[in-house]
């Protein structure tokens, strides 16, 4: 089941991934910055999350004097691969022309985003570079992941500038929103998870009594 929670909230992190840049609003800073290297550089988008990855898993070690976690290779690779496809299904649509349409779009993709990162991290395994920044700094300076969120948002962001990514009124809903929709969702998912994995080992604690009454049975 925790393997499942993982893979759900990955797919639902880069759907959301997919739909603020498929808006025309405004990616997230690091969205933009991704997009501005695939753009100036080359590469899709999905290879630098992946790219980008390796340098913060080096730097995450930095900043917490442990070693690296090579795991959230596997994390951003799947983010990336996730996000690569998710673009490719989304551009087929009409693009977004009226404005309320890509504030919907983008409005979705913003919560979607919240619910999915929150949902994978609570599984623990494997977390992206950039969350585990996120914890890195919030222990760091004392503070909370809103807080913590923001000041990395705004790292990015002017890295994003610089390369001309997609930056807009949705880059500036995300920095100050993005943090804040983490924080709120954080403990929504945990008692939603806590629930399902709760019923999910009652269930199979029935299903083996249930085996073993058969057996004495027989």
């Amino acid at each position: 089941m925790k393997y499942v929670v993982y893979a759900g909230g990955i797919l639902l992190l880069t759907l959301g991934i997919a739909l603020t840049i498929q808006s025309s609003l405004g990616a997230s800073p690091f969205d933009a910055l991704l997009v501005g290297l695939s753009l100036n550089v080359g590469l899709s988008v999905g290879s630098w999350e992946m790219i980008l990855a390796s340098v913060l898993i080096c730097v995450n070690a930095l900043l917490s004097k442990q070693k690296p976690e090579v795991l959230g290779l596997l994390t951003a690779f799947i983010t990336g691969l996730g996000i690569d496809v998710w673009l490719f299904l989304l551009e087929s649509w009409a693009p977004f022309e009226i404005w309320y349409s890509k504030l919907c779009c983008f409005g979705i993709g913003l919560i979607i985003i919240g619910v999915g990162t929150s949902a994978y991290l609570h599984t623990n395994f494997a977390p992206i570079p950039i969350d585990r920044l996120t914890f890195i700094i919030q222990e760091l300076v004392k503070t909370n992941l809103f807080l913590a969120r923001t000041l990395i948002y705004f790292t990015f962001l002017l890295a994003a500038m610089i390369l001309n990514g997609p930056i807009g009124v949705g880059t500036l809903l995300t920095v100050f929103l993005g943090g804040v929709l983490l924080n709120f969702f954080m403990p929504i998912t945990k008692r939603a998870l806590d629930c399902i994995l709760t019923n999910s080992r009652i269930s199979q604690n029935h299903t083996k009594d249930h085996k073993r009454s058969i057996t004495q049975l027989k």
